[in-house]
């Protein structure tokens, strides 16, 4: 195992913000410790690591401890397909959003009938979906799409806002394993999705749509594209962030992935104190976060005076709907 090095600080971004934190290099991992009144040191972009996450989970704990990082807790998933717990840490059940991508035709044949309809009204009305390379046309697309409205899913969009050069860079992330599938309307970008080749799965890392052709279903069209060629490339999956976040069971996004054939893969997440108030922390389940402590009326109130606020101070209106393929109300 790799030796511990001298904590550093980074950068990263969270949600659209851009923080500096303290990382170490761990075991070969590369650790990052987020949060003030509880510190908590996570793997960087642990849904991207390629190959087992952590080999021996009691020596790299140790060695945590040993480092120049100071944390209050330590989190780690043990990944699928190995789901069945094997470590005595405080653990919970995590997610991942996932469609089985092995056979392209069985994955579309067991889709609702209006998804199926929905990839299909995107070609009649003129959408083209493709591979396409990272250059500055897709830079120059995507910022164009960035910008082109302020809140999105009841809330401030994270990259409106952002200038061309803070575009290309957050694109360029893990270039050499990453796939970029546009959605055309003529020749303007409408939509695009990335997503990260990780081990035999496919991560999405975004995707997004004009809201103005919202109409034309390019959502749907794009992740139909990323199937067919997860299947070409033999990949078992196609991942989608979570299927479900917390308490938050019901809404537009959900029933957008189950409508495209996403099913819930759960796999267990750990917990382990490194201090006595980590010890707290983890006995409370404050790690949950509110969206996983709300109870779940609560918290749609919660969500819908957020929505009701945004709407309120943005000189734009709400998009009717995000994510195309969900049945409009």
């Amino acid at each position: 195992m790799a030796t511990c090095a001298n904590a550093k600080v980074e950068e990263i971004r969270i949600c659209g913000k851009t923080l500096h934190v303290l990382s170490s290099e761990i075991c070969g991992r590369r650790v990052i410790v987020t949060g003030k009144w509880i510190r908590t040191a996570e793997m960087k972009d642990e849904a991207l690591i390629e190959g087992v996450t952590i080999e021996d989970p009691n020596s790299f704990i140790t060695k945590l401890k040993e480092s120049d990082l100071t944390a209050d807790l330590f989190t780690f998933a043990q990944r699928p397909p190995d789901s069945t717990p094997k470590y005595d840490y405080h653990r919970e059940w995590d997610n991942w959003a996932a469609i089985p991508t092995a056979c392209f035709e069985a994955w579309w044949e067991n889709l609702p009938q209006v998804s199926r309809k929905n990839v299909r009204r995107a070609a009649r009305r003129g959408v083209v979906v493709k591979i396409i390379p990272f250059d500055d046309n897709l830079v120059k697309g995507v910022h164009r799409i960035y910008n082109s409205i302020r809140v999105r899913d009841g809330r401030l969009f994270w990259h409106y806002g952002q200038d061309v050069d803070s575009v290309r860079r957050a694109l360029a992330t893990y270039l050499d394993r990453s796939e970029f599938v546009g959605a055309y309307l003529g020749e303007e970008l409408i939509g695009f999705l990335k997503m990260v080749y990780v081990d035999d799965t496919a991560t999405i890392f975004h995707i997004i749509s004009m809201d103005e052709h919202y109409d034309k279903r390019p959502q749907n069209a794009l992740i139909a594209k990323a199937a067919e060629v997860c299947e070409q490339k033999a990949i078992s999956h196609l991942i989608y962030g979570k299927f479900i976040y917390g308490n938050k069971r019901r809404s537009s996004l959900v029933e957008f992935k189950r409508r495209n054939g996403f099913q819930q893969v759960n796999f267990p997440r750990y917990y382990v104190p490194l201090t006595r108030k980590g010890e707290l922390f983890v006995r409370l389940r404050l790690y949950r976060g509110l969206s996983g402590l709300l109870p779940e009326p609560i918290l749609y109130v919660a969500l819908s005076c957020r929505a009701w606020y945004y709407k309120r101070i943005s000189n734009l209106t709400l998009p009717r709907n995000k994510f195309a393929g969900v049945a409009q109300r």
